[in-house]
């Protein structure tokens, strides 16, 4: 039984599908023959049982038989209507009608004889092998035959049973043939219905390779439908979407990542060089001007570091977060932020008003999305300039004095590595509100730039869900 299962399921599926269709059917036909052919049979023996009751042998013929019996000169009357008559006596002698082969007598047939019973009915054999179905009954006679006393007797009556195995025989043989015809028409319908049936799923397992062997994302599968088939075609050609979407999100991010490290890597470069020249050639630099270049790597070293934590902390996945969600004060990290937006712009005036807000984040992300914001402000800002920050039922806002970001420019200040043609000269990658965003997000928010309504500079909006009191246990 194993063996068998393991070699239907090394057969392809639309074989083995169109073997489970014949199998169904042929066993479905085979039942349905196997009852007509029982239904058929029953109904012919019991066809045949009450034609044998409904025989009647008239007191004529049954004298003659008696005489016959008795007087060898004197031959038994023919059969009547193609029924054998037999004449059984309570000690088991037979007499049997002109032309037929005794029928074997049974115990029943003698009771019957013997008056202890009313009649039978069974199936017997003729000495010749013949099969026979017999109904025995008594008769009683009155008018006693030469040799034959008054007295009861028994009267079989019977008819071959060829007259029923022969038509059930050939039943079979049809019910066989039909059976046969409709199992291999069942099994070519089902090779018909699996291939029809499987062609889409011939069509996703072709895409399926194709995209393994080409790595060609764009292939799509034409969906047909609202069944099991499409629905898988449909996620097929979703995943195949989101994979290409994904992959030309990464081949960005790395062609951006590149250009943006080309920059401070050829400034490094060239400033190692002109150290390095130095000390080949015993030209000494002159202490301002290597002063100046040692200042020019060490901020070229920090925009690198800083650079490469911005692509570590924007290669984490977009969702869930990473880090674990914790409820954390709003308030308290804008205050923290404030301070260290106090120490890189010392000539500026911030203002803070920060009321209690609490929300669910992680906290170094939140801390390091607001920080990036005030850093925005603190380098856009004029010197002597005022910022000003306010965080109230949930909504934190940061506004500066700086020139602000014009309408066309806004859709895209969270994309990755984009910066404003105005502040490219100024440090910083283009990757912070990116990450302010991601976090913001992260965290149930969102957040907006719009230019302020009364004056120069921009208003950062962070809008987090969150409530002014803490849960109880915290």
């Amino acid at each position: 039984m194993t063996g068998a299962l393991r070699r239907l399921r090394a057969l392809p599926l639309r074989s083995r599908l169109a073997l489970l269709v014949a199998t169904a059917v042929a066993i479905a036909v085979a039942a349905v023959a196997a009852g007509c052919w029982f239904a058929t049979k029953a109904q012919l023996e019991s066809q045949m049982d009450s034609s044998l009751r409904n025989v009647s042998v008239s007191d004529d013929y049954m004298q003659k038989l008696f005489i016959a019996c008795t007087r060898p000169d004197r031959a038994t009357p023919p059969p009547i209507g193609g029924y054998t008559v037999q004449l059984v006596t309570a000690s088991g002698s037979t007499c049997t009608s002109a032309g037929a082969s005794p029928i074997g007598v049974t115990a029943a047939d003698i009771a019957v004889a013997a008056g202890v019973r009313d009649d039978t009915l069974h199936t017997a054999s003729t000495k010749s092998g013949k099969k026979m179905r017999v109904h025995t009954y008594a008769y009683e006679t009155h008018t006693p035959a030469p040799g034959l006393v008054p007295g009861t007797f028994a009267v079989s009556v019977a008819r071959p049973m060829s007259e029923i195995d022969d038509p059930l025989s050939t039943l079979a043989w049809v019910l066989l043939a039909v059976a046969g015809i409709g199992a291999v028409g069942a099994g070519a319908a089902g090779l018909w219905v699996a291939r029809t049936g499987l062609r889409p799923v011939d069509e996703l397992t072709e895409a399926v390779e194709h995209v393994a062997r080409t790595e060609d994302l764009t292939v799509r599968i034409p969906v047909d439908g609202e069944d099991e088939i499409a629905r898988l075609s449909r996620s097929f050609n979703s995943m195949t979407e989101s994979l290409a979407s994904s992959r030309d999100r990464q081949a960005q991010l790395i062609a951006d990542a590149g250009h943006e490290l080309r920059t401070p890597l050829t400034s490094l470069r060239t400033n190692v060089e002109l150290l390095a020249r130095s000390d080949d050639t015993g030209r000494a630099i002159p202490p301002d001007d290597r002063k100046a270049l040692m200042k020019s790597v060490k901020a070229q070293m920090t925009e690198l570091a800083s650079l490469i934590g911005d692509l570590q902390e924007l290669a984490r996945p977009d969702a869930p977060t990473p880090g674990p969600l914790q409820v954390v004060a709003l308030h308290d990290i804008a205050d923290t932020a404030l301070e260290r937006a106090r120490l890189r712009g010392p000539e500026l005036t911030i203002r803070a008003d920060l009321t209690p807000w609490y929300v669910r984040a992680e906290p170094a992300a939140l801390e390091r999305a607001v920080v990036n914001v005030l850093d925005n402000a603190v380098k856009f800002s004029p010197s002597r300039g005022t910022i000003e920050i306010a965080l109230r039922d949930g909504e934190l806002t940061v506004r500066d004095q700086g020139p602000g970001i014009p309408a066309d420019e806004l859709p895209h200040v969270f994309e990755r590595f984009w910066r404003s043609p105005s502040a490219r000269q100024l440090p910083g990658s283009g990757l912070g509100l990116s990450i302010v965003a991601r976090t913001v997000q992260q965290s149930g928010g969102e957040i907006t730039l719009s230019p302020a309504p009364d004056g120069p500079g921009t208003i950062a909006s962070i809008r987090l869900p969150g409530a002014p009191q803490p849960p109880p246990g915290l």
